[in-house]
């Protein structure tokens, strides 16, 4: 068992998932909405390995990456305290490193894009302006996808996919409805 004095983790709630699926935006207007404190992830870990590394290789590298990117964040958790559940948000957060933590599949939601989704997201990102040429990287998000979607469903996590339909503040409504019992609890 993963000590875990204060009980952050135990009570956390987690969005996982591939990039430009909205994470950090769901996770804020939650925040926002419920009263909880947010814990970025994303910060640990390279977004990109040179480009002349097979996208197998990055994935595999990316992967291990997360996994000691996780450690640290645990460490960071548990020093986290409130009275409302922590949220936890970051691509590095796989479903595979959660699932141990956590009491219910339901504390974690995976958020991947639509591959129309993803390509509409090359066409209109302004701070991504070179990724149409790395297909290697592309590739490898691609896979980290992939593998989320697996793991998670696996493991029984509820896994979304961002179409773009719904615009950030709906895909929040979505987010909150699934972790409604644990929004509502304690208030």
């Amino acid at each position: 068992m993963t000590s875990d004095p204060f009980g952050t983790l135990h009570q956390a709630l987690w969005i996982g998932g591939a990039p430009w699926t909205g994470k950090s935006t769901v996770a804020r207007l939650l925040a926002e909405r419920h009263g909880l404190t947010t814990y970025h992830h994303d910060h640990r870990t390279r977004d990109a390995l040179p480009d002349d590394v097979p996208a197998g290789d990055q994935l595999a590298a990316m992967l291990a990456e997360f996994r000691h990117g996780f450690d640290c964040a645990l460490d960071e958790l548990r020093a986290l305290t409130s009275p409302r559940p922590i949220l936890a948000e970051g691509r590095g957060l796989r479903p595979e490193l959660v699932a141990p933590l956590v009491d219910s599949p339901r504390r974690m939601v995976v958020l991947v894009p639509t591959e129309l989704f993803r390509q509409h997201q090359l066409r209109h990102r302004p701070d991504e302006p070179a990724i149409p040429q790395q297909r290697t990287r592309l590739t490898r998000d691609r896979m980290l996808a992939a593998q989320a979607v697996r793991s998670a469903r696996e493991l029984g996590i509820r896994v979304l996919e961002i179409d773009g339909k719904l615009d950030p503040a709906g895909v929040t409504d979505v987010v909150a409805d699934h972790f409604r019992e644990y929004l509502e609890a304690g208030r």
